[in-house]
């Protein structure tokens, strides 16, 4: 008998999914981690939501676990590496809390707008202070939007409705969603320069970690109110409490913190301010909606071997697998490398296979590919759901596939079209099967993927090697590899430099200031 626990707080429609498949279900709920460990055991699932903590520990008690399921988005409790090296699936429910979370948001900023929370609590003291709660409408003002994915996009039509103007900064909207939309896409700079109001919607990410902070606030508007219902860190809390009690900030409507459960914070109490306990995804609806996604994902996979919304699988089947094993981390590698080098709209992927990765089910590597290119700036991209996830943004995926040789036996080729320019990454698989990039913008090299890496394009100069070396000496950063690539003497070259730790922003920055460089990026893979 297939046996799954349900460790936190569920509808109990899942438990009655589970049963009517014919896995049997416990719902124990408030374990603590020895506890949990002691029964993990008996197990082949764990459905969860955020209270239960799958740690290394857990999982080397899990002798039997075979799927995790987390009743919601975030995943944040859950040791994905660990999950994955012990063959444990990871899935999430990315969508089913979108439109409650959208509406906690606009609730917020009518919150805000209004004054409502501390004109009840005026009000429920005896003070009728009608005078003190001045409001703002919010009709035909600007709602300035962080991220218009799935949820970003859902605020832009009730914003809408409202009678607001909505313009949004997202590098992954495409000119053409956005028309469809009616939503004007802009850079940062000019949306915080122009909103009303600011809601963010955005993952949290190496480059969205503080993307609201003290410089971003003086470049806005007098008197802007900001909502964020997305997650802790995009603001930098002790740059908006002195926003906002300079009045530069109007309000502002946290529903995340840096530091959750927040217990204290230097925000509270500040005038003008209003916060809520994470409440984004806590409706009826969207807890049901979640409970009866998780249990029926679990299900099919325990079940059938169906993978869905999987954060750590590709649905690829038993006879593939061993062939197609080392193609993955190549596309992985290809598909990463574009995406964090791309900083423009993404409109079109083309991918080519050639030779003996044309032979193979190619389905899987394009997904790894999608996945790896829009994971750097999107949260909850999967295998599984990045085909649709690139649809939805109309970006066009285009696969081609030739099983003659060229100059490799295999070859995997990846073009990225955005708005701006047209850039491809080429890799191959080297005699002992490891993945090699070979070729960047044009340009021929050949390179070992590394955790740590710096990309720079720069003119082919004499001494650009020698300044390079010396801000990475000075900075004491150790070079592994050093991988190098010109067109032609004296034009564009590329340097791959693979280094022991990962390069600050000001390490990148010195290397941006070299003479004859264009471009300089660190990667982490």
């Amino acid at each position: 008998m297939v046996k799954v626990l349900i460790s936190d707080k569920l509808s109990p429609l899942a438990k009655q999914i589970f049963e009517a498949r014919g896995i049997e279900a416990d719902q124990i709920v408030g374990m603590s981690p020895d506890e949990l460990a002691a029964c993990i055991g008996e197990y082949d699932g764990l459905a969860i939501r955020s209270a239960t903590k799958v740690t290394q520990d857990i999982l080397d008690a899990a002798t039997n676990l075979k799927v995790v399921g987390r009743a919601g988005i975030g995943v944040d409790n859950v040791d994905i590496p660990a999950s994955t090296a012990k063959g444990v699936v990871v899935m999430n429910t990315p969508f089913g809390n979108s439109i409650t979370t959208a509406e906690h948001a606009i609730s917020m900023m009518l919150s805000l707008a209004r004054q409502i929370p501390q004109a009840n609590e005026s009000t429920q003291a005896g003070k009728w202070e009608k005078s003190r709660f001045m409001g703002v409408e919010v009709t035909s003002k600007t709602l300035g939007i962080i991220g218009c994915g799935n949820i970003g996009s859902i605020v832009a039509d009730r914003a809408q409705g409202l009678k607001m103007k909505v313009i949004a900064f997202d590098p992954f909207l495409s000119e053409e969603r956005a028309q469809e939309q009616n939503i004007e896409k802009v850079e940062l700079e000019t949306l915080l320069s122009r909103a009303d109001f600011i809601s963010l919607h955005t993952p949290l990410t190496d480059g969205t970690r503080g993307i609201l902070n003290a410089a971003a606030f003086e470049k806005m508007k007098d008197g802007v109110r900001i909502i964020n219902c997305a997650r802790g860190g995009l603001i930098d809390e002790a740059a908006l409490k002195a926003a906002l009690e300079s009045g530069k900030v109007a309000g502002a409507a946290l529903d995340v913190f840096e530091v959750e459960p927040a217990k204290e914070n230097a925000l509270f109490g500040t005038e003008n301010f209003i916060a809520t306990p994470h409440l984004g995804a806590s409706t009826t609806e969207a807890q049901v909606n979640v409970a009866v996604q998780v249990a029926e994902q679990m299900a099919d996979y325990l079940l059938d071997g169906a993978v869905t919304n999987s954060l750590n699988m590709p649905s690829v089947s038993a006879e593939d697998a061993p062939k197609l094993r080392p193609y993955m981390t190549l596309s992985e590698q290809l598909g990463s490398f574009a995406g964090q080098v791309t900083e423009n709209a993404l409109q079109k992927i083309e991918i080519e296979y050639q030779g003996d990765v044309a032979k193979l089910n190619t389905r899987p590597l394009t997904a790894i590919v999608v996945e790896g290119l829009l994971s750097p700036l999107m949260s909850s991209v999967n295998m599984v759901n990045a085909i649709s996830v690139a649809k939805e943004r109309n970006i066009d995926i285009v696969e081609s596939t030739h099983d003659s040789e060229g100059e490799y036996h295999t070859m995997i080729r990846v073009t990225v079209t955005t708005d701006k320019q047209v850039r491809s990454v080429v890799g191959t698989l080297a005699g002992n099967g490891k993945p090699r990039l070979v070729e960047v913008k044009g340009i021929s090299l050949e390179a070992e993927v590394a955790e740590h890496m710096l990309y720079v394009t720069n003119e082919d100069q004499p001494g650009f090697i020698g300044a390079l070396g010396t801000v990475l000496g000075e900075s004491g950063l150790n070079i592994a590899t050093f991988h190098l690539g010109r067109a032609a003497a004296g034009g564009e070259a590329i340097a791959l430099v693979a280094v022991d730790q990962e390069p600050s922003e000001d390490v990148v920055a010195k290397i941006t200031a070299l003479p004859y460089v264009g471009q300089a990026k660190a990667l982490k893979f």
